[in-house]
C-alpha cells in the first residue's frame, strides 16, 4: 500500500490521509471481547434460576468466572472505540472530525433506544429504556467530539480525572442527593446498573434503566483516544509495544495494591472469607456499575497487555478473532436478537407461558406455567 505524505489543511493537519486502515491487534482484541461478551448475555437469558454470579452467599467459582471474564468486554470496547476514533480523525479535518463524532454518537444512542432495547425487552411499546454500552459509547463520542479542538494531553488529562476521580462520589465518600438520587446524577455519575430504574413522571410503569453512567465511560474513551495516537504510521512500533506493556503492568500493579489494602477505587472493599476460593472471588469482585477505578485498572490493564502481545501474532485463532473484530457492531446487534428469539422459543417449547406484567423487569413476563 502506498503511503501518502501528510496533507496540510487550513483547518488542521491530516496526519494519516487516504483510505481507512485496519490495525490487526485492535481488531483481534475487539473480536475476542465480542465473543466473550456473549457468555454473559447467554447466562442472563438461559440461566433458569437467575442466580447473581457476584453474590458470595450463593455463587460458585465457575458461575463467578462466567461473570468476571465478561467484565473485560465493555471497558475494552469503549477503550478501543477511543483508539479507533483517533485513527478516524487522522483522515479528517478537525471540523469534519467533530461533526463525524457527534453524528455517529447520536446515531448510536438512537440505535440503543430503538433496536437494542427492542431486542432485549421484546416490547414494541418501549415501557423501559435501558441505557447500556452502546449508549455509553455514543454519548462518549458526542463529548469527545466537543473536545477534539483541545490538545491531546489536555484530553488525556480530562479522561484521567474522570476515571481516577469519579470514585470520590461513591456513597461511602460523599452523601449527595444531587449525585445519588437525581436522574442527572445517575445518568452521568452514579447509575448503578439494572436496579436503577427511573420512572417517567406520571407513569410509574414506564421509565429508564441507567445501566451505564456516562462520564466514567467517557473518560475511558478519552484515554483510549490518546493511546490511539501511537498507531499512526510514523510512530515507532517497538516503542508502542513497550508503552502498552508498561502501561498495562502499571495499571495491574495499581489495581493489586489499591485492592489489597482497600485504599481507594471501589465502593465494595474485599473481605477475607471462610474459604480461600471465596476470598479470591471477593478480591476480584469489583464494581462495574458505575465502573470503579479498580474495575477499570483490572480490565484495561489486561487489554493493554493483550494489545502489546498480539501485535505480531498471526495464526488461525487470531484470524477468526480478526473477522469478528472487523464487524463488531453488526455482531453486537445480531447476537441480541439471536439470543432473545432462541430464549423465547426454548421457553415456550418446555412448557412456559406468557404472562404480561409491565411492573416487572424486562423479560420477566416469560414465566413458568402454573
Amino acid at each position: 500500500m502506498t503511503t501518502a505524505a501528510p496533507i496540510t489543511h487550513k483547518s488542521g493537519v491530516l496526519a494519516e490521509p487516504g483510505p481507512k486502515q485496519r490495525i490487526a491487534s485492535i481488531d483481534i482484541l475487539r473480536g475476542l471481547v465480542m465473543l466473550i461478551m456473549a457468555v454473559d448475555h447467554c447466562r442472563d437469558f438461559f440461566h433458569y434460576h437467575h442466580s447473581e454470579p457476584t453474590d458470595l452467599a450463593i455463587t460458585t467459582p465457575f458461575l463467578f468466572f462466567t461473570r468476571w471474564i465478561t467484565h473485560f468486554c465493555a471497558p475494552a470496547f469503549v477503550f478501543l472505540s477511543g483508539m479507533s476514533a483517533y485513527l478516524a480523525g487522522t483522515r479528517r479535518t478537525k471540523g469534519q472530525f467533530r461533526s463525524f463524532l457527534v453524528k455517529r454518537g447520536f446515531w448510536l444512542i438512537v440505535v440503543e433506544l430503538l433496536l437494542i432495547n427492542l431486542a432485549i425487552t421484546l416490547d414494541p411499546t418501549y415501557h423501559v429504556q435501558i441505557l447500556q454500552v452502546i449508549w455509553a459509547i455514543g454519548g462518549s463520542m458526542v463529548i469527545l467530539g466537543l473536545l477534539v479542538w483541545l490538545p491531546l494531553p489536555v484530553i488525556g488529562a480530562i479522561g484521567a480525572i474522570l476515571v481516577l476521580g469519579h470514585d470520590i462520589f461513591d456513597p461511602q465518600n460523599i452523601s449527595s442527593h444531587a449525585v445519588h438520587d437525581s436522574f442527572l446524577g445517575k445518568l452521568f455519575l452514579s447509575g448503578r446498573g439494572f436496579g436503577d430504574f427511573w420512572p417517567y413522571p406520571g407513569a410509574e410503569n414506564r421509565g429508564v434503566l441507567v445501566a451505564y453512567a456516562l462520564l466514567p465511560w467517557a473518560g475511558l474513551m478519552m484515554i483510549g483516544y490518546v493511546f490511539g495516537s501511537m498507531y499512526v504510521k510514523t510512530y515507532d512500533a517497538v516503542k508502542r509495544r513497550k508503552t502498552l506493556l508498561y502501561s498495562g503492568l502499571i495499571a495491574l500493579g495499581m489495581f493489586a495494591i489499591l485492592r489489597y489494602f482497600n485504599i481507594y477505587g471501589d465502593p465494595n472493599p474485599w473481605v477475607p472469607q471462610s474459604k480461600p476460593t471465596l476470598s479470591i472471588i471477593s478480591f476480584f469482585n469489583v464494581t462495574k456499575y458505575p465502573p470503579s477505578l479498580l474495575y477499570t485498572l483490572m480490565t484495561v490493564g489486561t487489554a493493554l497487555l493483550i494489545l502489546a502481545f498480539t501485535e505480531n501474532i498471526k495464526n488461525r485463532f487470531t484470524s477468526i478473532l480478526y473477522v469478528y473484530g472487523n464487524v463488531p457492531f453488526f455482531y453486537y446487534l445480531c447476537h441480541w436478537y439471536l439470543i432473545r428469539f432462541t430464549t423465547v422459543a426454548i421457553f415456550f417449547r418446555v412448557g412456559f407461558q406468557n404472562q404480561p406484567d409491565r411492573q416487572s423487569p424486562p423479560g420477566a413476563d416469560i414465566v413458568p406455567a402454573g
